[in-house]
């Protein structure tokens, strides 16, 4: 069973345009509202994303971006 959340103070034209939207979708607004909560919830953040680009090693692929891109146009020609 899932946890309790209550938001206060939304705009009215947001609650308008959510319930609006909630109801072409054939769902009620907390259904609705769960749906966006989830999908921005599995989706990385920037600094979520920032993190792990950090973390990441570099590579030694033993030639440059320049050298393998010319490689692969020879490759092509």
């Amino acid at each position: 069973m899932g946890v309790m959340l209550q938001v206060r103070d939304v705009p009215e034209d947001t609650h308008r345009i959510l319930k609006s939207r909630a109801a072409v979708a054939g769902q009620s607004l907390t259904e609705y509202a769960r749906k966006i909560l989830e999908q921005a919830a599995s989706r990385a953040s920037r600094e979520e994303l920032l993190a792990d680009t950090r973390e990441t090693k570099s590579m030694d692929l033993g030639e440059s971006a320049a050298q393998a891109l010319a490689h692969v146009r020879d490759d092509l020609a």
